[in-house]
C-alpha cells in the first residue's frame, strides 16, 4: 500500500521536532492511531487530514503527496538561489525550492512536473508545453525590449 500520506505526516512532525505523543495530543487522537497513520496501516479521516495540514501550514495536496509544494499561497522568504549546476530537476532541499534563472532549465522543470496544477486542475502534457512556450515567448519579448532600451541609451 502506498504510504505517501504517512511519510509526509512523519516528515512534518519530525521537522517540527514533535514526538508522536506530543503530536497525537495536539490532534486529540491516541498515540497508536498516529503511529498507524504514519505506518500506512490506517487512513485519517478528512477532518484529521485538514487539521494536520492546517497545523503544519501545508496544502492538502502536499500532505496527500499530489504536490511537492508545501503551500502554494505562501511566499517563502527562505527560498535559496541556485545556479543551474546546483539544480537537478525540481528537487526539494531541506523544504526549500530553488529559484531558477535559466530559461531552458525552467522549461525542463515545467515539463517534468508530474502534478503541475493550474487553477486547481492538473495540466496535461500538451498544456505544460503551451505554458512553457508562453513563458519562453514572454522572456524573448523582455530580452528584445531590454536590447532596444540599451540601444537607445547608447545613442544619446
Amino acid at each position: 500500500m502506498e504510504n505517501e500520506l504517512g511519510k509526509r505526516i512523519k516528515y512534518l512532525r519530525e521537522e517540527k521536532e514533535l514526538s508522536q505523543l506530543e503530536f497525537s495530543k495536539i490532534l486529540n487522537i491516541s498515540n497508536s492511531t498516529l503511529s498507524q497513520y504514519e505506518a500506512g496501516n490506517r487512513m485519517p479521516g478528512d477532518e484529521i487530514k485538514k487539521k494536520i495540514a492546517e497545523y503544519f501550514n501545508v496544502s492538502l495536496d502536499y500532505l496527500m503527496g499530489a504536490s511537492n509544494i508545501k503551500n502554494p499561497y505562501i511566499v517563502d522568504d527562505n527560498i535559496e538561489e541556485f545556479t543551474i549546476g546546483d539544480v537537478d530537476g525540481f528537487i526539494v532541499k531541506d523544504g526549500k525550492y530553488p529559484k531558477v534563472y535559466d530559461v531552458e532549465e525552467a522549461m525542463k522543470i515545467i515539463l517534468e512536473q508530474p502534478g503541475l496544477m493550474l487553477k486547481g486542475e492538473i495540466l496535461s502534457d500538451e498544456s505544460k508545453i503551451i505554458l512553457a512556450n508562453a513563458i519562453q515567448m514572454g522572456l524573448r519579448t523582455a530580452e528584445e525590449l531590454e536590447k532596444k532600451k540599451h540601444k537607445g541609451d547608447g545613442n544619446e
